[in-house]
């Protein structure tokens, strides 16, 4: 019979909109380098990777401060997976993978310096960051069916969690 209730509820779907939407309430965040600059990280654009089963992060980053002369900006761009955190019922970027940081009008010494910086900064920017929260109404259908969120998929139009029997 349970096996029938899964079937019946195969899962919950998140939209990519609401992703972005959620990721968007974290930015903009500013971080120190050094005492030389500050750089500034706006809100990330979410690319879904369906075929990796991970989401895409690109953020703008504007680069300002003592060191430089003028403020430059550029981007950077990372990759994650996403896990369920049962204690809040949210869906958490997790196992970050830091793809560059590009600045075009600085000096290649300079972001050769910032790209030592990028994984920290991507840490920080996304790591565990919601990306969204289900409400307990979300949850009560499954829950009397003696099921709980379980797998995350990433598709084309947004993540899907899956349910599976609780433990006994």
């Amino acid at each position: 019979m349970l096996a029938l209730a899964a079937q019946a509820q195969p899962g919950y779907t998140i939209s990519a909109a609401q992703l972005q939407q959620a990721a968007a309430q974290r930015f903009p965040l500013r971080y120190p380098v050094q005492g030389l600059m500050d750089l500034d990280v706006q809100a990330p654009r979410l690319r879904l990777l369906p075929a990796q089963n991970r989401l895409a992060a690109e953020m703008a980053v504007k680069a300002a401060g003592p060191a430089l002369r003028r403020s430059h900006s550029g981007n950077v761009t990372v990759d994650f997976a996403l896990r369920y955190e049962p204690s809040d019922r949210t869906v958490r970027a997790v196992q970050l993978h830091f793809q560059n940081l590009q600045f075009p009008s600085l000096q290649p010494a300079v972001v050769e310096l910032l790209n030592t910086y990028g994984p920290a900064l991507a840490e920080q920017a996304l790591q565990e960051v919601v990306l969204h929260q289900l409400s307990p109404q979300d949850l009560a259908l499954p829950d009397t069916m003696g099921l709980q969120p379980g797998s995350i998929t990433v598709t084309d139009k947004g993540l899907v969690v899956g349910f599976v029997n609780k433990p006994l």
